[in-house]
């Protein structure tokens, strides 16, 4: 137990940028889902990214044939082969990319000091939302594998490798693939904890009536963009950096015009519904 609470702060210590984006996922989705979903989607996306990774290295699926370096496991925490907060980083990365879809999805209310996202239990577990959030959290990907993949020339250490060079900075084709099937049965499962899970949502708190709350995931997802697009320019990337940049552009315009275009033109029906459903919403107007 002492080595392994040894190797666990050992994780932390070695990767504190991971932890960080961490921690915000948890603010953002306590916030959003209540901490018994928060926890359990925790525990459940861990174990599915983990038999995701341990296939992978074994079988070559669903990733394609890749394959992990040891030389940390004796000062971070590793679990049969695979790197624990390399699992671990797709639970962050599921949330922020299933957040910003029912950003984009849903009705928003907009006042002066707020932000509210008009979701209901039904766009919450939309197929809609399934799909595009899946393919936030592969795009995701696309910025930041080529990034890790070149490890060696910064702070993450070459930890990992392709057994063949892929065509998109040496990451195959199949890595996408891959995270595509993996990202949908993330985000359902997340989906289902949500419909299945009884928590404390519905009830007023502090941390439901934080200013902006819709807003925490999508900013978790942008800054995870960021940091990668900037770690790509730090080592010299620059036409990584600058492909990351054209990917985004396209999207990042189509959802800023959305939600300029929505904002306050829901129904009637939509805020009633939304109400039904999440009665303490900021949106209700109720105060502390």
């Amino acid at each position: 137990m002492k080595d392994f609470m040894q190797l666990l702060a050992g994780t932390v210590a070695m990767r504190p940028y991971v932890f960080a984006f961490l921690l915000a996922y948890l603010v953002a989705a306590v916030c959003h889902l209540g901490w018994r979903k928060t926890i359990i989607f925790t525990i459940i996306g861990y174990l599915i990214a983990f038999v995701s990774e341990y296939s992978s290295i074994h079988t070559g699926l669903p990733y394609g044939w890749y394959y992990y370096i040891d030389t940390t496991s004796g000062k971070e925490l590793w679990i049969a082969g695979v790197p624990f907060f390399d699992s671990l980083s797709y639970v962050f990365l599921t949330y922020c990319s299933y957040a910003t879809a029912l950003l984009v999805v849903s009705p928003l209310k907009i006042w002066r000091w707020n932000l509210v996202t008009l979701e209901t239990c039904r766009i919450r577990r939309s197929l809609s939302v399934l799909i595009l959030g899946s393919l936030f959290q592969v795009f995701l990907d696309i910025i930041i594998d080529p990034v890790a993949l070149q490890g060696r020339r910064w702070f993450l250490g070459q930890i990992y490798g392709y057994k063949e060079a892929g065509a998109h900075f040496g990451v195959p084709l199949s890595n996408y693939l891959g995270w595509f099937l993996i990202s949908l049965l993330l985000i359902l499962a997340l989906q289902i904890i949500d419909g299945k899970v009884k928590g404390k949502g519905s009830q007023l708190s502090r941390l439901t009536t934080l200013p902006f709350r819709s807003l925490f995931g999508p900013a978790l997802y942008i800054s995870v963009v960021i940091y990668n697009l900037a770690i790509a320019l730090f080592i010299g990337e620059r036409l990584m950096a600058i492909t990351g940049i054209f990917i985004y552009t396209l999207p990042v315009a189509i959802v800023s015009v959305l939600l300029i275009r929505r904002a306050n033109r829901y129904s009637r029906d939509e805020l009633a519904e939304h109400l039904h459903d999440y009665p303490y919403s900021p949106a209700s107007g109720r105060k502390m």
